[in-house]
């Protein structure tokens, strides 16, 4: 089947920057703005495929670049998922009002063009029926926009018409977060009764939103829009935003329903069935090079939205295997990964400990099997330009690729990190070199619908959810992962797991890189007490005595795996492990829920309040 990448027509003048290496460096061009140009449904359809391109945030790029605005591209994440935007300054809770921020100016940018096609679409005298489906499109990247905003900002100005120096939308206050949520919500609901479904789309044109893309992104803001409500509340906002109204139950009920209607149509699937490698796979999949089973991007029925690159017609462009690939989860992560009975490495009695540098990956889910160097266990290198040591997948005999193959082992004595390497969208293609990698990126995933659906219902029964419906949402995750179902039953000799707690960590480690953690920690309003927990890695001290990794030399090398002066803040004495960053480093508030209005936008237009505190 065909994907299509939306680089013809219109979309190649529109786009012709589109491949630089990082996504939010491009200035969006605005031109043709008219509706003199949509004269017939290709042109309407040209100038709507340009709006995949714009889909803020689709790329995990590596935190700390500077310029552009991309130095809080990882600002989804806590120290429970990665490492790298958990001790830059936003993670700190250290941040300040900026001169001007590119997130603010490119999603209204974006929401002008959206702006641009349903206005030329309103006095368009040509077939309505054939141009239906790309304004729906409209409507659905004008939602998801605003709800960028929403989610960084908080209330903002919702424009829903192409503006001019004379608008008078130009010197407007911000709107109420309830107002934008609302707005939302009319938007997508519009773009639901015009989009096609999923089967309806043509081979050429998949990729294109369906109708059940935009039930389930409405289910994604209803969910958020929801707990946040129940959580937080106006207490981060500006003080014109008021609440109106109590729409928590309400749109828990609206989530739960819609993800039900995408989960039960059986278009799509979870992709799952190859081997323990399943998970790994589905996130690298790019031709049959790229995996030692030949699986093409045609194998995955699990996206149900999707950033699509090609390696002849747009590359990725943005060097993720060699930037992800050298960070990794903490030790927080590593411990919330599941053990094959289904609970936790906390109460588990399948743990094994960290006496050995294998010992916690023993017993343990596939995700994590999949995702994090195994010590000891032989990787493939990537690319025909990459040397010896750099070490990524474990397909031992498959392929003839170019780099020497070589067991993994943590670096904890020449770098100051966890220990943990991440494989997550690292590319092992043998063909691709450096900014080549072409597999696609998830926006959204039937994996996510059902976390939606489970999470929702829980709300709903005030922490209380039945096993049937943990069997049709989440139990089916759990499987995919080699874990057992996750039922009341299993949960309650455990005082100190909740099954609300349980949907949260299964969200954390499904999700994991794919922009949603830190979002998911603000709504649920525990930000500050996450955020501010010590960041640590590898544990070095275990029952009074020194690891294998404290220990140990790595034999290719022959340099210890660790060197204690490496660590400035030592060994945490009550969990063994080596001390990235402190709490006392780590002051996230309340106030860093949103952030703050850039002041070029403020000077522009007074009438923009700042949020608290800043």
């Amino acid at each position: 089947m065909k994907k299509y990448y939306y680089i013809i027509g219109l979309a190649v003048l529109l786009t012709a920057g589109a491949c630089k290496k990082e996504f939010l460096d491009q200035q969006p061009l605005d031109s043709p703005t008219t509706a003199s140009f949509f004269q017939n449904t290709s042109q309407f359809k040209s100038f709507a495929n340009d709006f995949y391109n714009k889909m803020i945030g689709f790329r995990p790029v590596t935190s700390g670049v500077t310029g552009g605005g991309n130095s809080n591209i990882y600002d989804f994440m806590d120290a429970g998922s990665d490492l790298t935007e958990a001790i830059t300054s936003y993670g700190q809770g250290a941040i300040s009002v900026p001169a001007s921020d590119i997130y603010w100016v490119n999603a209204y940018a974006y929401i002008r063009a959206n702006n641009v096609l349903i206005q030329a679409a309103s006095v368009y005298t040509g077939d309505q029926a054939a141009i239906k489906q790309y304004v729906a499109a409209a409507y659905f990247f004008r939602a998801w926009h605003h709800f960028f905003l929403l989610k960084r900002y908080g209330g903002v100005p919702i424009i829903t018409k192409v503006l001019d120096v004379n608008s008078p939308e130009l010197n407007a206050p911000r709107n109420t977060r309830y107002e934008v949520a609302n707005q939302i919500l009319r938007d997508l609901d519009v773009a639901i009764a015009g989009l096609p479904l999923e089967a309806n789309i043509a081979a050429a044109d998949k990729g294109q939103v369906s109708q059940q893309a935009a039930k389930a992104f409405k289910a994604r803001v209803l969910l958020y829009e929801a707990t946040w409500e129940k959580y937080v509340g106006t207490t981060t906002d500006f003080a014109q935003n008021q609440k109106k109204g109590d729409s928590t139950t309400t749109w828990l009920t609206q989530a739960a329903s819609l993800a039900s209607q995408v989960m039960t149509d059986n278009t799509y699937s979870l992709f799952k069935g190859v081997d323990t490698l399943s998970y790994y796979y589905m996130f690298n999949l790019d031709d049959a090079n790229s995996n030692p089973k030949g699986l093409t991007k045609t194998s995955n029925n699990e996206y149900i939205l999707s950033s699509h690159y090609d390696f002849t017609l747009l590359q990725g462009n943005a060097n993720l295997t060699h930037t992800l690939g050298g960070y990794g989860p903490s030790r927080k992560m590593m411990d919330m990964y599941l053990c094959t009975d289904g609970l936790p490495f906390s109460v588990s009695p399948l743990a094994k400990g960290y006496a050995k540098m294998t010992d916690e990956f023993d017993n343990r889910e596939w995700r994590l099997r999949s995702l994090v160097y195994i010590p000891k266990k032989k990787y493939w290198g990537f690319g025909a330009t990459t040397g010896a040591n750099y070490n990524l997948a474990n397909y031992i005999t498959t392929f003839n690729f170019p780099a020497i193959i070589t067991p993994a082992y943590p670096d904890l004595a020449t770098n100051i990190n966890g220990g943990y390497g991440n494989r997550k969208f690292c590319s092992e293609e043998s063909t691709r070199a450096d900014y080549q990698e072409s597999y696609d990126y998830p926006q959204i995933r039937l994996a996510e619908v059902y976390l939606i659906y489970a999470e929702a219902k829980c709300e709903l029964g005030g922490g209380a959810i039945s096993d049937a419906d943990l069997n049709i949402s989440i139990n089916k995750i759990r499987a995919r992962n080699n874990v057992a179902p996750l039922t009341n039953a299993l949960i309650a000799p455990y005082p100190s797991l909740t099954m609300l707690g349980e949907i949260r960590r299964e969200r954390a480690l499904e999700l994991y890189l794919e922009n949603s953690r830190f979002d998911d920690l603000k709504r649920w309003g525990i930000a500050e007490t996450e955020l501010n927990q010590p960041i640590e890695g590898m544990v070095v001290q275990y029952n009074g005595s020194a690891t294998e990794v404290a220990t140990g030399t790595n034999p290719i090398t022959k340099n210890p795996l660790y060197n204690a002066s490496k660590f400035v803040y030592g060994i945490d004495s009550k969990t063994g492990a080596v001390i990235i960053d402190p709490a006392t480093n780590r002051k996230f508030k309340r106030m860093h829920y949103l952030y703050p209005i850039p002041n070029d936008q403020r000077s522009l237009n007074p009438n923009l309040v700042q949020n608290p505190n800043y």
